[in-house]
């Protein structure tokens, strides 16, 4: 089935004014062809290995490498170039070298926390509130929402979490859509067997107040229209140029594919949120085949498969206002451990993928020599995350006020990943960053 924004907008607008009346005649779906930019952040849980994602492949720190991690090398030859003399790829990511070649994969080196924390739940929690703490209210991805200019406060769907629940990273975003698959996003017809009756009565309910209480009401049940109606049982969907969404080894795919045909709609959704598991690789780890290299296929070939049909002019092209930002909580540690894995570390790559991203190997890389590893474990931190971030809220989705999204950090300068205008042509005086300054950081 074609996505047909016009049909599906004209249906969804009878059936809200049907039952709603004026109480919604405003309602924002996004105007049609100046849809808004979307972010999607893609959780690696677990703490992702990415020094055998992104591998040494010459010099001295591929010998530093070799020596670490005896069992887990992955041999030079079989690395996929992306055009540095320094690194390539695990030799399961070829849809993400694909990617790279075509100019839309941007990846950091030695990202990640500024403060050391090898703990799944507080360096999640840190992360993903983004306040430099553990502990919070709201995440950064609320506040981005609350502060950034041009998103409608009556937005239907402003914010998408594919995954078992919403993350901390939306915590406090009440108009979030949350569903592990399309068919959970309902009522739970087991225990009521009321069937479209209590549908009815439900939309009779909210339909005949105006409190918060009502109007909230009234919104979920039009989301769950709209997701049923665009992803539920019955639909059926052909991405663009024969990209194909992998089904084994994970849902990320399966969720990524959600979010294309969400974005092929251009309902106004602004950000999107999944999470993939299985990286806290502690044993029988593998090394360009095993486990591991299981898990690097999946998400090359998930994310290649999201970037091609996303690409799509005959839906706008949404390839143009999409940004992925692919994270991981912390990496894992240089040394291999005695059951050949490795344990929590500290620096990782950050990807970040789309039409707006300036392709190429990004940050600095501070070595693998035991005087340059920190705590003698780790790859060092050199960029912190929320540089990343800033830039892309900044230059793509008009957030001015970075220091309340992510309060507390300070000294920002903009790498050059993303394309778009800066927003502070005179840095950032009255944005609450001060001026730019050459920090790595």
């Amino acid at each position: 089935m074609k996505v047909n924004r016009r049909k599906f907008l004209c249906g969804c607008s009878a059936a809200i004014a049907a039952t709603y009346g004026a109480r919604f005649d405003s309602m924002s779906f996004g105007m049609p062809g100046t849809g808004n930019d979307i972010l999607v952040v893609v959780s690696l849980r677990g703490g992702m290995d990415g020094l055998n994602l992104v591998v040494p492949r010459a010099g001295a720190d591929r010998g530093y490498y070799e020596a670490l991690r005896s069992e887990l090398v992955i041999p030079a030859g079989q690395l996929l170039d992306i055009g540095s003399a320094s690194f390539g790829l695990h030799p399961a990511a070829m849809a993400l070298q694909e990617v790279f070649q075509d100019g839309g994969l941007g990846i950091v080196q030695a990202a990640g926390l500024v403060d050391v924390n090898r703990s799944h739940f507080e360096a999640t929690r840190v992360m993903e509130l983004g306040n430099g703490t553990d502990s919070g209210t709201n995440g950064w991805l609320t506040r981005h929402l609350a502060t950034a200019s041009g998103i409608p406060v009556d937005a239907l769907m402003p914010a998408l979490a594919v995954s078992s629940q919403v993350p901390l990273s939306l915590l406090g975003e009440y108009r979030t859509v949350n569903f592990n698959s399309p068919s959970d996003f309902n009522i739970d017809m087991v225990h009521w067997n009321w069937g479209d009756k209590q549908l009815e009565a439900l939309e009779n309910v909210f339909a005949t107040g105006d409190s918060w209480m009502h109007t909230a009401g009234a919104q979920s049940k039009i989301a769950m229209d709209i997701v049923d109606a665009s992803l539920g049982a019955g639909t059926s969907y052909t991405p663009a140029n024969g990209a194909v969404y992998p089904t084994a080894n994970g849902q990320l795919g399966e969720y990524l594919e959600y979010v294309a045909r969400l974005a092929k709609l251009d309902l106004g959704l602004q950000v999107a949120t999944i999470e993939y598991g299985g990286w806290d690789t502690h044993e029988s780890q593998g090394a360009e085949t095993g486990y591991f290299a299981d898990q690097i296929l999946h998400l090359s070939e998930a994310l290649g498969a999201f970037y091609k049909d996303l690409d799509d002019s005959a839906n706008g092209n949404p390839l143009a206002r999409t940004t992925v930002v692919v994270t991981s909580e912390f990496g894992r540690e240089v040394r291999q451990n005695e059951d050949g894995g490795t344990e929590h570390g500290f620096g990782n790559p950050l990807m970040v993928l789309g039409g707006p991203v300036n392709g190429g190997l990004w940050g600095t890389f501070p070595g693998l020599h035991e005087d340059q590893l920190f705590d003698g474990t780790d790859v060092a931190v050199t960029t912190d995350y929320r540089r990343v971030l800033t830039e892309i809220l900044t230059k793509r989705l008009n957030n001015q006020q970075i220091d309340q999204v992510f309060p507390g950090y300070t000294g920002y300068t903009p790498m050059g990943i993303m394309n778009g205008p800066e927003i502070f042509a005179d840095g950032f005086e009255g944005g609450g960053l001060g001026a730019w300054s050459s920090s790595t950081g």
